[in-house]
């Protein structure tokens, strides 16, 4: 199967495939169909290097679909579902908010969907005009992953404070993660005591990101995740060039680096954490 082809032209060509890990651990957070290659030729380079499984998110109704299609094609692809921060001020623009969050909900009680998002508030690329209907969205995938049972995965761009109020007023579901971590120590100490999930990318590689690499240091071994974003944020030495699953060991041992522990344990760990968040993972 060939995933869709929305990233031609990409800087560079496919860095080469790093040092194999020793314990097998899972992307939480990529984006096959955004990426220039075959979903077939993604799971064994991946699987070569011990990134055995992957966590397919969906942006819109359309990826969401694919998600859960490709999850249920391949036993080492789950899938997550949902709507992106900012496709929600888009769809309410049109009268179609509702009916694009009716079929997430539709697709959350699919057996091989393990998580919804990303979902989330992102106040980056979203202007005041769109505040209202990303807030809305969220609540109703709050609800969506309550109701099934899934992981929430939360996609927070310049967005922390109304995040964590919005899911202290709406109740978190009882798993919780926040794709590509972006907070500093304290956000990271507010996840630590409410439990939520930490999932740290290739960014947490790049020279301008002490503030990421300090918010690691403290966060609780229980509650980190690793992941690519591909085919974005590739890790330093890599960076600009495209990014994919296989490069987890690159991130991971970065991350095993900053916080003081062996890349062994570190991949034990996140592998505990991330079969607790999307269920037995092998």
């Amino acid at each position: 199967m060939t995933v869709r082809e929305s990233r031609r032209g990409r800087e560079g060509t496919p860095p080469p495939a790093p040092e194999p890990l020793r314990v097998e651990v899972v992307d939480s957070h990529t984006h096959l169909d955004l990426q220039e290659t075959t979903v077939e030729e993604a799971i064994a380079a991946a699987a070569a290097v011990g990134v055995t499984r992957l966590i397919q998110v969906g942006i819109d109704v359309p990826s969401s679909r694919w998600a859960a299609r490709v999850a249920a094609e391949h036993a080492p692809v789950w899938a997550t579902v949902a709507l992106h921060p900012n496709e929600a001020p888009r769809l309410a623009e049109r009268g179609e908010l509702a009916a694009a969050l009716a079929a997430i909900d539709d697709l959350a009680g699919l057996p091989q969907v393990r998580g919804v998002g990303e979902t989330g508030l992102d106040y980056y690329r979203t202007g005041p005009e769109g505040v209202a209907a990303q807030q809305e969205s969220f609540r109703r995938h709050i609800e969506i992953a309550k109701r099934h049972g899934k992981a929430l995965v939360i996609h927070d761009r310049d967005a922390h404070d109304d995040v964590l109020r919005i899911l202290a007023e709406e109740g978190a579901p009882d798993r919780v993660v926040f794709h590509c971590f972006s907070g500093d120590v304290e956000m990271a100490k507010t996840c630590a005591e409410r439990g939520y999930v930490m999932s740290f990318a290739g960014n947490v590689t790049f020279k301008s990101a002490q503030a990421l690499r300090d918010a690691l240091a403290v966060a609780p071994l229980d509650l980190v995740l690793v992941e690519t974003d591909a085919p974005f944020l590739t890790p330093v030495p890599y960076r600009g060039r495209p990014n994919a699953p296989y490069l987890v060991p690159l991130t991971l041992r970065a991350m095993a680096e900053i916080k003081g522990i062996p890349e062994d344990e570190l991949a034990a760990a996140v592998a505990r954490t991330a079969e607790r968040v999307f269920g037995p993972l092998w």
